[in-house]
């Protein structure tokens, strides 16, 4: 049976390295467009998208990030991915985008108790349109994480987030640096049918 939309969800891959270029702006509209189509509760649309294509931006969001999480500790309870972000930081070796020259942040209401749920919703649409238009993405939680750092927040600020908003996640965008890798067989995510 050929479907087109669960070919794209299983070709899918997240992106972890990108070429330098920013990708055709028609494209980069499109990713965002497919999250602005996203299911939200009630219907609310409140997402809200803050697209930053522009080099020396990136470059200073990723140095505050990088000075957030070299200053902080962690132990053996310590959520694995927030490990690897702090040790690297301590190095200075850290990018918490992967080099990509788009990253799409996607931020919600604060106290909007589907705040999450509609920003995951956006997220997922806009990596599997990034797929669908040769793009790769990868889901970034890193300012996420960061959301109450008053420094994080203060740049965000001034890039359009509001004082009201939470920052639920965002994707990097850009031209995959490396040929498409072939689907990874499902060893988790069990199901149980009653019929």
């Amino acid at each position: 049976m050929e479907n087109k939309i669960m070919e794209t969800i299983v070709a899918r891959r997240s992106t972890r390295k990108y070429l330098p270029e920013v990708p055709v702006w028609e494209k980069i509209e499109e990713v965002i467009k497919a999250g602005r189509y996203a299911p939200s509760g009630g219907n609310s649309q409140s997402c809200h998208f803050i697209c930053i294509a522009n080099g020396e931006v990136l470059e200073e969001l990723k140095e505050i990030v990088k000075t957030a999480f070299a200053g902080m500790e962690y132990d053996e309870n310590t959520y694995k991915s927030i490990q690897n972000s702090i040790r690297l930081s301590k190095k200075g070796t850290y990018d918490f985008i992967y080099k990509a020259p788009v990253l799409i942040v996607v931020a919600n209401k604060i106290g909007y108790g589907n705040a999450m749920a509609d920003s995951s919703c956006a997220l997922m649409n806009m990596m599997l349109a990034a797929e669908s238009v040769g793009l790769g993405s990868c889901w970034i939680n890193q300012l996420h994480w960061l959301d109450e750092n008053p420094i994080v927040r203060e740049k965000l600020y001034a890039l359009g987030l509001k004082e009201d908003e939470t920052v639920c996640g965002a994707l990097s965008l850009g031209i995959p640096a490396i040929p498409a890798q072939p689907s990874l067989e499902r060893t988790g995510n069990p199901v149980d049918y009653i019929k």
